[in-house]
């Protein structure tokens, strides 16, 4: 992940300033321009505040004349990149009393970058009123804007505001998704993917039952997106999502492992271990083999993470034997603690062995 300097740094809002300037009659983009001064050590979240505050100072109070600066922007290659994201932020705020122009404007800033996170608060205040205007973008000849309409609905997009609504109740965006799923752009099935993975982390039967709908009219992409949208459902061994997939939860195997090989190992090592599945059926198995690592959380219990492994089909009595490598580098987004951690390897869901080594912090 890039750092906040690199994504929004002064150099970066000089630009934006210029842009403003030459976008609007009288606009002198003063605040914008001062704001760049004023980012170091801040997060991003902090610096999109800050540039959002400057450009609604400089920019007109009244929306109309707002949006037309905005638009004008528009038709200056410059104006792209992470620049624009505090701008689409600057529409959430300025374009509160102006919903359905404000939503529209967001749509055509979104291919400059997105406007996933700036959609979020008209959805929030009138969900229903909102998806009436995102769900004409499902046909919209911008492969962004299309996007736009599965990414910016997202009940639990990452790094932005939920949607406690569409958490309660996913239905209401099933036909942005019903729309899209069959996309020309890898892009958009992406999101959507995506997006059937928010759901099936709080109604597994709905996503697993949306999933089956497409698979039962696919288009040659649909497969791989269901794959990936069941992809939480298929790590946590939920039989639907594995039998809708192909992978029958009692498949008879036999498993050899893990085999760790080393039993002490440091932050920033990695774990070696080996491991064989064998099909004990007497037909071919469709099998998705993972394996868990329970890392040991600061108050000494341990807490499970599942990663992949391979997804492949075995005949009978075939076997698939490998080594893995698992990382114990340092990362921002976990913290390891010392003591005795536990690997286990997962069949279609069902657990099968498991080995123990201490890590040394």
């Amino acid at each position: 992940m890039p750092s906040a300097d690199e994504l929004l740094s002064a150099d970066t809002v000089a630009k934006l300033a210029r842009c403003l300037t030459r976008a609007g009659d009288g606009i002198t983009a003063h605040e914008t321009r001062g704001c760049g001064a004023a980012l170091d050590g801040l997060s991003f979240t902090e610096r999109v505040a800050l540039i959002r505050n400057a450009v609604l100072a400089d920019l007109p109070v009244d929306y109309p004349a707002f949006a037309n600066v905005l638009r004008a922007a528009l038709r200056d290659s410059d104006f792209t990149g992470w620049m624009v994201f505090p701008v689409t932020e600057a529409v959430a705020v300025r374009g509160r009393d102006a919903f359905e122009p404000a939503l529209a404007l967001l749509a055509e800033l979104t291919p400059r970058l997105t406007a996933e996170i700036a959609v979020r608060p008209f959805l929030r205040a009138d969900l229903e009123r909102a998806l009436r205007v995102m769900t004409p973008w499902t046909a919209h000849p911008d492969l962004h804007v299309r996007r736009l309409a599965s990414e910016g609905t997202r009940p639990r997009l990452p790094w932005a505001p939920q949607l406690p609504e569409l958490i309660a109740d996913p239905t209401p965006t099933l036909p942005l998704l019903d729309a899209l799923y069959q996309d020309d752009s890898e892009y958009v099935r992406r999101s959507v993917a995506n997006h059937l993975n928010d759901i099936s982390r709080d109604h597994p039967d709905i996503a697993t039952g949306v999933a089956a709908r497409w698979l039962s009219e696919p288009a040659p992409t649909t497969t791989r997106l269901v794959r990936h949208g069941l992809r939480t459902l298929i790590k946590s061994g939920h039989d639907g999502a594995l039998t809708l997939l192909g992978h029958s939860p009692d498949s008879p195997v036999a498993v050899e492992g893990p085999h760790v090989h080393a039993s002490e190992i440091q932050v920033g090592d990695y774990l070696l271990f080996d491991y064989s599945v064998t099909n004990a059926h007497h037909q071919t198995a469709h099998l998705v083999i993972d394996y868990v690592v329970h890392h040991v959380k600061a108050n000494g219990s341990r807490t499970p993470k599942v990663f992949k492994l391979t997804t492949r089909s075995l005949a009978p009595g075939e076997t698939w034997r490998a080594t893995r490598r698992h990382s114990f580098k340092p990362i921002s987004t976990r913290r390891y603690h010392p003591g005795v951690h536990l690997v286990q390897l997962q069949v279609n869901g069902r657990s099968h062995g498991e080995a123990s080594f201490t890590l040394l912090c």
